[in-house]
This record gives C-alpha cells, structure tokens and sequence, in this order.
C-alpha cells in the first residue's frame, strides 16, 4: 500500500520525579537526605531510511510516544532516562505543524537523523536541597513533562525526471517502456493513483530515476481531482518532461499551457524548474500528419524546427526542436529544452529520448553544481 500523508501525534517522556529519602543506617545518627534525582525522559527523533519508500509503517499509529524517565531512589540513586523513540521515514519527507501548517523539518539525506522533541527534565531529589537552615528537606522536584505536537508528514518524491501531462497521455506507457518500473496501463482515460518510480538505465555506466506521477486536470492546483496529490509529487524533481497527446481532443497548445499555469500557481519554484516535451501517440498518425502537427505547435509556442535532436539519433524524417547549448550559456527557464514526437507502443524515438533526458539531467545538475 502506498501512503504519501500521515497524521500522527508524537510526544517526548515526561522527566522522573526526584526522590525524597533519607539515610538510614545502624550508628548513623541523623544520616541525612539521600533522594536521588529522575531520570530524562525519553526524546523523539526523525531518520531519514533508504530502505523504506512509503509512510505505510506509520498508517494507524495515532500516538506514537517515547518512554518516561524513572523516579529517583533512596541511597542517591538516580531514576534511569527513558527510551527515545526514532521514527523511521523515507528520503523526501516533510514534517508539517498540523495547527499552523508550519514546515519543520525537510528530510531528504540518507541517514539523517533530527532531535523532534526533546524529553522532559528529571526532578532533583532532596538531597539537593539541604542547607544550614534546613538540614531535613522533605520535599523534592517533579519532574518536567514532555512535549505533545500535532505533524503531519507528507512525502514528496525525488526523481530526476517528473512525467506531466492529462489522464492518458501515456505516462505510465512511458516509464514501462524506458524503465523497470510496471504500471498499470489501460486503452481508456483513466489516471495513475499513486506515483512509480523507474531507473533508466543509459548504456552501462548511466542512469536517471523517472517518476510516474498521476495526470492533472484543470484546477489540480485548487485540490481538483488528485490536485494537491499530484503537484506535491513533482515539487522536487529536478526536470519535468511534459506529454503532450497529439490524438487527444484537447489541441496541443491548449495542453501544453493549462500545464504551465497549473505548475506555477502551485508553486513559483516548480514553474522554474526545466523542462522537456514529448508528443505522444504519433503511431496513430502518418509521418506528415505528424510534421504538420508539430510544426504548427512549434510555431504556437513561438519555437522553429531545428536537427539538433538527430545528435540522439532522432528519426530524420520527423520535425522536431533541440535547445542548442553553448559554452557559457545557461538553460532557458521559459521555453522547453526539446520537443520530440514519441510513441511507446511502437517505441518510435523513445531511445533518442532516453538519451536526450540522460544529457538535460546532467547539464541541469552541472549548473546547480555551479550555481551552489
């Protein structure tokens, strides 16, 4: 069961109570407070584990608490520390507020591990009250409760390549054919629900993790549909690759624009992020029906046909457009990087995309690597 959303309550151990005792002992005379002090209670922490890819773990844990120091004891003995509690997570978790809605923690590095709560104080014992002018202390200090918060802990996915695009584009097809990941795939407009990863492999040496992720509809950005579900998704892949259906009834300017304002009213920072554009389900068409389709989309986009894909050993016979990179010139941000007709089913130019992507995802790591 895949589960990307936890609410959960986390609590730290309340501190053991100080001891009251006094020393008691045949031919000591007026021995003296002797109570030990409590011991802290337990804290909560947060580890970030590469073995486990979803929040299923925690599904149904309502409170999850650490233990309670011990009391002190008589003859100056201290109360034992409580237990701390580690939640396990998956790399990509945010631990949110659940009454402000303030992001506390983003964790993302393997083995990672964060101090959450800190367990209460332990009491001191009598002992430690002792002075001139009270020799016989009969009281001792409770100790501090621990702390109670209300998360929520969403996990968002991290992938080199986020897929976007309407319900049955051909995302899932994609992935399938490019990847070891298996989804579901249907002949009938249905969406992903939950998000699949795939490694592609790029001859021996490279590879680049691509993300299925369920399709978007107008208002998704509102919480329409899976909405807020799907935009969380891709909120940290690195590039985007947008599918454009080329037989859909919905022209391919019309999706390729609803895509963009859905990305950038979520967030600014998602619609910053680079990207690509495949045409998909060319199989249906002739090879001029689909120039005539992709030079118009080019020139509604404001972009003109060029070759620089056949390095990737795209088809020659098809129109396609290649952002071409230079020494010392950066990415674009407002235009894609490539548009490229595909077709999955009959893996038309789906090995020149492979590689294409293999290339955008390490131009766009070299520049964030000389951006930091």
């Amino acid at each position: 069961m895949f589960v990307d959303s936890v609410e959960l309550t986390v609590s730290s151990g309340k501190g053991g109570a100080g001891c009251v005792s006094f020393w008691t002992e045949k031919f000591v005379v007026k021995g003296g407070p002797d109570g030990g002090d409590g011991g802290r209670g337990g804290s909560v922490y947060f580890k970030v584990d590469n073995n486990t890819d979803t929040l299923s773990a925690l599904r149904g844990r309502n409170h999850i608490k650490a233990e309670n120091g011990r009391p002190g004891e008589g003859r100056k003995k201290y109360g034992r520390k409580g237990k701390d509690t580690t939640i396990i997570v998956p790399p990509g978790t945010t631990v949110v507020d659940a009454e402000t809605g303030e992001e506390l923690f983003d964790l993302l590095e393997e083995g990672e591990k964060v101090l959450f709560l800190e367990g209460g104080k332990g009491g001191l014992g009598n002992m430690h009250f002792k002075n001139a002018s009270n020799q016989r202390p009969t009281y001792a200090q409770p100790g501090l409760p621990g702390i109670t918060k209300e998360i929520r802990l969403e996990m968002k996915m991290i992938a080199d390549v986020g897929l976007v695009g309407y319900p049955n584009v051909g995302k899932s097809t994609l992935i399938s054919t490019l990847s070891n990941a298996k989804p579901q795939v249907a002949n009938y407009e249905f969406t992903t629900l939950t998000p699949k990863l795939g490694v592609v492999n790029v001859g021996d040496f490279d590879s680049f993790m691509m993300a299925d992720i369920p399709g978007i509809i107008e208002g998704a950005s509102d919480g329409r549909g899976l909405g807020l579900e799907f935009l969380r998704h891709i909120e940290r892949t690195k590039t985007l690759l947008l599918l454009i259906d080329a037989a859909n009834y919905r022209e391919m300017q019309y999706q390729y624009e609803s895509l963009l304002v859905e990305l950038e009213r979520y967030s600014d920072k998602l619609a910053k992020r680079k990207y690509a554009i495949a045409i998909t389900k060319t199989d249906a068409f002739s090879v001029e029906e689909v120039n005539t389709l992709t030079d118009k989309f080019l020139n509604d986009i404001g972009l003109t046909a060029n070759e620089t894909l056949h390095q990737f050993k795209a088809d020659k016979n098809y129109t396609s457009y290649g952002f071409e990179k230079d020494f010392g010139v950066k990415l674009p941000q407002d235009k894609p990087l490539f548009v490229m007709p595909i077709s999955s089913v009959t893996h038309f130019n789906t090995e020149a995309l492979r590689y294409a992507l293999n290339d955008i995802v390490k131009a766009v790591k070299e520049e964030e690597q000389e951006e930091a």
